[in-house]
């Protein structure tokens, strides 16, 4: 049998129990590949469950408030995903009637739909002989061909999309699909491969050379920055806060959180953080400036880390523009805040 019969064969055996599996509703299908980005199936499975419930159709997402989105959205990171797919969702129930394009070509003029997702829902919805390639394909063919050619170069991509194309089955190119990628996951895996039991063993290039820990090759351009984070987190005598919806690009748009300070380096002194623009615009009567944490929370992200530490300020009277703590939990907001918000007592 050759690779692809294979795997084929390996993943009706093995293949998990998953939702999205049941169906070729592409709105089901784009809303588990966007949310399966950058995320694992435990972590997003039950934001799927989630959405498909609040979210039965593409037009109901659509007509949802953006906020509302991003709140639903809390915790799956990489934010940007829920305002494009909401953008889309827009796009398709009022400009498509609610129809999903039909081909990978007019799949790519979705918003957040690349050459990887719109290949995924044109095969499985559509039955397009389209092949994948996402982390855990270049890792199998990476491995099974010995390829070194490093995954994340012009060159590379180019190769995979070729070697794809060649090793695909177009007759049951759904299932070919979704095999090579749960092979991927959870045969194939990037750690500890379970290379012993592989049914696709003995071709593997990888395990015949002992290779497997050093394919597939990826170059090393993310370069890490490291910002200073300072939250004010205000609270009158009524047990109100401020919250600050995030409008500027980068991360987090459209999120709230408490109003920032962002400093060059780690801030020590409880006066510098009433040089915030809130306290000049508002002048509020300041109690007491306590910091929350002495220890910096470090929040990674892929090209950042944020040295965060919160400062809790008491004032006497009113804060302007303010809402109840008790509603805090209404609001999306990054992790990092959802975080503080859990544990601190209001």
């Amino acid at each position: 049998m050759d690779f692809s019969g294979n795997l084929i064969e390996w993943y009706v055996k093995n293949k998990r129990d998953l939702p999205w599996r049941s169906t070729v509703n592409p709105y089901k299908i784009w809303l588990s590949e966007i949310m399966l980005q950058q995320t694992r199936v435990a972590q997003g499975l039950p934001y799927y469950m989630s959405f498909v419930e609040e979210f039965p159709t593409v037009t109901d997402l659509a007509k949802a408030h953006q906020d509302k989105v991003l709140k639903m959205w809390q915790g799956l990171g990489y934010y940007s995903r829920a305002r494009n797919l909401h953008e889309t969702a827009k796009k398709v129930a009022f400009e498509y009637d609610g129809e999903f394009p039909n081909t990978y070509k007019e799949l790519l003029k979705l918003k957040g739909i690349g050459d990887y997702t719109a290949s995924a829902i044109a095969s499985i919805s559509f039955n397009e002989p389209r092949p994948v390639v996402d982390g855990n394909v270049y890792r199998v063919l990476a491995r099974y061909f010995g390829v070194r050619i490093p995954i994340n170069s012009t060159e590379g991509v180019k190769y995979f999309k070729e070697l794809a194309e060649k090793v695909k089955d177009s007759e049951q190119i759904a299932v070919y699909n979704q095999a090579i990628m749960e092979f991927g996951a959870l045969m194939c895996k990037p750690k500890n491969p379970d290379c012993e039991v592989c049914p696709i063993q003995k071709g593997c290039k990888a395990y015949v050379k002992n290779e497997i820990d050093m394919l597939p090759v990826k170059l090393k351009t993310v370069k890490v920055s490291k910002r200073y984070f300072n939250y004010i987190v205000l609270l009158d005598n009524e047990n109100n806060t401020v919250l600050v919806k995030r409008t500027g690009k980068g991360i987090w748009h459209n999120l709230f959180e408490f109003p920032l300070f962002e400093t060059n380096e780690t801030l020590h002194e409880a006066s510098d953080v009433l040089k915030h623009e809130y306290f000049k615009k508002y002048k509020p009567e300041v109690i007491a400036v306590n910091l929350y944490n002495e220890k910096e929370i470090v929040h990674k992200l892929s090209h950042q880390h944020l040295y965060t530490r919160f400062w809790v300020v008491k004032v006497k009277g009113e804060l302007p523009e303010s809402i109840p703590a008790t509603s805090l939990n209404n609001y999306a907001v990054p992790v990092l805040v959802a975080k503080f918000i859990e544990g601190f007592v209001f």
